[in-house]
This record gives structure tokens, sequence and C-alpha cells, in this order.
């Protein structure tokens, strides 16, 4: 029987040859990934009340991402407990080095083929890798943590291919807008999202993970990529195992719910309006849009090579009159290497502030949020209203490409023509 790469991966983890689509599953899970929001504070209530402990420290990784850096009594408060929950059941626990979806690839924990779940509704970022990575609620994951199990209705595969190759000055984030504009929020009918295609396969991992996690945002339950030689080489860069992974594709002939084929050499850069990811357009069309604060940051915009690419555009220019800029690389690994190439001077030097290595004004959190009836463009995956601060301020989403160019001008700009300047240059 032909089968899809999540049928695949679910198979495995259920004990079974084959799964079908509709089939409902218990699956042994391989890895959950908590953070101090959803995390220790929610968990550890539903463990107590159980009576029951870790199913396997080993297999648990948590991460400090939301409330970093405890600016608020509140956070500080649930920082200090995560940091005793992490010691009382000793799992790996990573303080403040990042977003969950950046540092948990980073750790070299993630491999092809693996069964994760996450605590947090980006978990399906794993699906770059070749894992069957999904989000899930506090009362699950106190069920997962507490068996090791989780049941799973297979899903049926919506396959994205992009064919051709994508244009200088465009990004996976463009991909991803682009196709919540075309699809909408409910496009992947929370089944299971693979892209595909020579656009897809000539992305690096960093690029992969942009379009795995923004899934979410399609409304799927996974983002799949097929493992190949750029996923390998990346585990290997981390210290992670590679396994078998030559396997883990698509079957021909395995059965899809839709099949979508886009041309990537005819995408434009593209921006969405308030309130909402699938409010996307070129921004060739929305370019009059003028801006008060551009933000660099979150785990769709602002890993080391949104931060190089956004370097380059903001490099020997100034912020455009009015116009504040701030810049959240997305993990502490990511801002020493942008540090030690001089990426981060570049920011410093155009009058950016530099703000922890957190989700912050992303999901709302700390001190650091939008106020009242501001107009900003951001890199962040969401621009839901209210969502990163003042109900009255009003989001534009783009690539951290079009926020650099956005900032400059003062109001919502193509990133393409600073890049042929620079070339020129």
């Amino acid at each position: 029987m032909a089968s899809t790469l999540a049928q695949k991966i679910i198979a495995r983890a259920a004990g079974r040859e084959i799964v079908t689509p509709g089939e409902v599953v218990t699956v042994n899970v391989d890895l959950a990934m908590i953070h101090d929001s959803g995390g220790p504070r929610r968990v550890e209530p539903i463990l107590q009340d159980l009576g029951v402990g870790l199913w396997d420290a080993d297999k648990v990784v948590l991460i400090s991402d939301h409330f970093v850096p405890g600016d608020t009594d509140e956070g500080a408060r649930i920082l200090e407990l995560t940091r005793q929950w992490a010691q009382k059941r000793k799992v790996a626990f990573h303080d403040g080095l990042g977003i969950c979806h950046v540092v948990l690839p980073e750790s070299g924990r993630l491999k092809p083929g693996m069964l994760v779940v996450g605590g947090d509704s980006h978990s399906p970022t794993g699906g770059a890798f070749g894992a069957y990575m999904f989000g899930i609620g506090a009362t699950e994951m106190a069920g997962v943590l507490a068996t090791g199990e989780i049941w799973l209705k297979v899903p049926e595969t919506i396959l994205v291919e992009w064919r051709n190759r994508l244009q200088p000055g465009v990004l996976a984030k463009d991909i991803m807008l682009a196709l919540c504009g075309r699809l909408g929020m409910d496009g992947g009918q929370y089944q299971a999202v693979q892209y595909a295609g020579e656009a897809i396969t000539a992305l690096s991992m960093q690029e992969r993970m942009t379009l795995s996690n923004m899934a979410a945002e399609l409304g799927g339950q996974a983002g799949l990529i097929e493992p190949d030689e750029t996923t390998a080489a990346f585990l290997r860069s981390v210290g992670g195992d590679v396994g078998s992974w030559q396997g883990l594709k698509t079957d021909p002939g395995a059965a899809l719910l839709a099949h979508h084929v886009f041309d990537a050499a005819t995408l434009e850069p593209q921006a969405a309006a308030p309130h909402s990811p699938a409010n996307a357009a070129p921004v060739t069309e929305i370019s009059e849009t003028l801006i008060e604060v551009a933000y660099i940051g979150a785990c769709t915009g602002a890993k080391y090579e949104d931060l190089r690419g956004a370097a380059a555009i903001l490099k020997g220019r100034k912020l455009a009159p009015g116009v504040a800029l701030s810049v959240a690389p997305a993990s502490r690994m990511d801002q020493d290497r942008a540090e030690a190439e001089g990426i981060m001077a570049v920011f410093e030097a155009a009058g950016a502030k530099i703000l922890p290595n957190a989700c912050g004004i992303c999901a709302g959190y700390g001190t650091e949020r939008l106020g009242e009836d501001v107009v900003a463009i951001s890199s962040t995956a969401r621009n839901f209203k209210g969502r990163m601060g003042a109900a009255s301020s009003k989001v534009w989403l783009g690539s951290p490409l079009t926020v650099a160019a956005s900032a400059i001008v003062g109001r919502i700009s193509d990133p393409r023509p600073f890049l042929d300047e620079g070339a020129e240059a």
C-alpha cells in the first residue's frame, strides 16, 4: 500500500505496518517539549492529582522562553517555578537560551521519523526535520508525561508543491503569507501539510523551519518536509542523530486530500494586513502604508539567516524619522553567531533596540508591548488583534527583509530594490 510520509511515521509510532487516514491509533511519543508558559505550572497540578511522575525524564525537554527575561512580577515567579520543576523532575532544561522552536532543533534532539509533541501551537516546526511534531494542550501533555502515549487520528495529507526557485528578496515567510492568503487559515484542515518542489528542496534548514512552523497558521496539525542531505548536514552540525531517513518520503500514488501547485519564480514579497495572516498581498500593492514600529523577532523571523538578511539591507543606512526598530534574536546561539560576524553591530548602528532571546512582543509577554494606536510591521507569525499589545494597535506581517526595508523608508516597502543597491555598491 502506498503511504504518505505522515502515515509512515505514525505507523512506526503505533507499532503497525500501515495506518489509514481516519483511523484512531495510540502512538508512542519519542519526545515531549514543554515551555514555561504552558509547562510546569499547568501540568504539575495534574500529575500530582494523578499521583504519578514522568514516564521518562530523558524524553522530556523544558525550555523557558515566554516569560524571559522575567521583567514583571508574574513572569519572575513563573520562571522560578519552572527552574524548580526542572531540578525536581530532572529533565533537560534550556533556560533563557531562546524560543523553544529554535532551541530544540539546535539541541540536536530531533531526527527524521520521530513522533514528537509540543506544548505550543507552533510545534509543527519539527516537521522541517522529517519528524511528525504537533502541538497539544496542557491536559493532553500531562497525559503524555505520565504515560508516554497519546491517541491520534491518522491525518490525510495536503501536498503543497512550489515549482522553480524563489527570486532574491523572497523568503519562506513570503511563501507562508501567500499560502495563508490563498488557502485561508483553515487551509490545512487540521491535516498533515507537506511541502515539496524545487523551491523547497533548495531552502536551508532555517528557512524550512519557517514553513513547517507556520503550518499552524494554515490550520494544519503538522508541517512536513521530506528529509534529505540538507537535513542530515544540519543535524550533524548540532551533534544530532541523523538516523535512517532515506525511506521517509511519500510514496508515488499515495492518496492525498489535496495537491496544490504554485510557481515560486513569480512570488513577490508579501505583507499581511491587520488582524490576520490571511490578509496577505504583495508589498507592491500596499507600499503607501506608514509605520511607526518595526520588529524583527520570533521563531519565524529572527533566526541567524533572518538577521543576516535584514542586516544586509540596514547596513550603512538609518531608520526613517519616527520609526523605532527592535530586534529580538530567536536564540542565543544565533545571536552569538551574528555578534561574531558583525551583524548585531549593524542593527545597533542603525539605531535598533536589542531585546532578549525570547517570545517577547510576539506573544505579548513582558513589558515590551505595543502601545495604543501604534502601527507596526513585524516578522512574527501572527498579527491577531491585541496579541502584541494594545487592542488598538495595528500589526502588519512581513519577512525580516521587508521589515528592514520598511524601517528605512518609514512605510511598508519592497526589500528587493535595497538588495539591488547593495549589489551595485
